[in-house]
């Protein structure tokens, strides 16, 4: 068992945080060769990806994939913490217990996303804010009970003409800092996940220019309301041309270019990032951290928090042989184990034939 799951959290109404517990939490998540696995789709993204590989989607089917996909024998040599969508983190694991308990019994720690969406911005048009700042103490302070040890909210900023206003970055990166205080105040470790997407057909420059002026905006909401960056983690994305570029760009493009972002905006109190996978394919996603862990030494570790990289093969497999588990294990284990090695800058391409 865990000895994160047995700490006492926070007293209801304190105004103080556990310091030690928080960065305990977060070195946790970023310890070597290990990362994060997002599995927080809500009901509508997860009905999408199952009914796209011929499964109904239900309370039950749901949980029976992601149970099953928890219970891949090795997950834990190359997954630290699993994040959770309200629903998961009340359904039960396939021996019957409830999965933030099968999670710790496994060295594994729940995570929970804790957003509500992001919703049009009001004067803004084709931009959004993050929701989900009502009530956020008490959903906290819930999902700590339950035995999540850290959360999740992702703000949505999207390239385009005249986009990102500074509307949209001021007030994604003030609803950011404002999650990451309410979590630690309620002990749990906040991923600050300011995405700036990859739909649009700006430059990897043009990327880099907005990434690097949000997270800025981000580290300064942060300072002013106190969060504690050495227990938070960072998901960015990495910095690459929009899909519709003529231009693709290359994997050591990529590495250098995402490596100088953080070099020069993330603070080196921040002891981990977690990279986002942003639509990218399995094989790509894995590529780009190999390098980057390849480029070091950095401040920081450089890890991952892949959803549909670590997925996206696993749940088409699972969908194709439910009545076997096994096979949907194996392909699952083969991306922990690229993610693995990515960590430490030991993979290579040939190991994905």
């Amino acid at each position: 068992m865990n000895p994160l799951r047995t700490l006492q959290g926070p007293i209801e109404g304190a105004h103080s945080m556990d310091t030690d517990l928080l960065k305990q939490t977060a070195n946790f998540l970023v310890s070597p060769g290990r990362g994060i696995l997002a599995a927080d789709e809500s009901n509508g993204t997860m009905t999408k990806r199952l009914e796209g590989v011929g499964v109904s989607s239900s309370p039950e089917s749901r949980n029976s994939y992601r149970a099953n996909l928890f219970a891949m024998p090795t997950m834990a040599d190359a997954i630290s913490g699993v994040i959770l969508y309200d629903e998961t983190i009340r359904q039960t694991a396939v021996d019957g217990t409830k999965i933030p308990d099968y999670l710790h019994g496994i060295d594994v720690l729940p995570g929970i996303k804790v957003d509500t969406g992001a919703k049009p911005l009001a004067g803004y048009e084709n931009e959004t804010v993050t929701e989900g700042l009502d009530g956020l103490r008490e959903r906290c302070a819930e999902y700590f009970a339950m035995g999540a040890r850290f959360a999740k909210w992702r703000a949505v900023i999207r390239i385009g003409d005249g986009l990102p206003s500074d509307a949209c970055i001021s007030t994604n990166a003030h609803a950011l800092a404002r999650y990451a205080a309410i979590c630690q105040e309620q002990g749990l470790v906040p991923i600050i996940e300011p995405e700036v997407l990859m739909e649009g057909d700006h430059s990897a420059q043009r990327c880099f220019d907005v990434t690097s002026t949000v997270l800025d905006a981000t580290w300064a909401a942060c300072e002013t309301q106190g969060v504690f960056l050495s227990g938070a983690l960072l998901k960015p994305n990495m910095i690459l041309p929009g899909k519709s570029h003529p231009q693709k760009s290359n994997v050591e493009t990529c590495a250098k270019m995402t490596i100088d972002l953080l070099h020069n905006h993330v603070p080196p109190e921040i002891p981990g990032i977690v990279f986002l996978s942003g639509g990218q394919t399995e094989v790509e996603a894995t590529a780009h951290l190999n390098a980057m862990n390849n480029m070091g030494p950095h401040p920081f570790e450089l890890s991952y928090s892949y959803g549909r990289a670590l997925q996206a093969s696993a749940l088409k497999t699972w969908a194709e042989n439910q009545d076997d588990i096994s096979v949907a294990h194996s392909v699952f284990a083969h991306r922990c184990q690229m993610a693995h090695l990515a960590r430490f800058g030991n993979w290579s391409e040939d190991l994905e034939a």
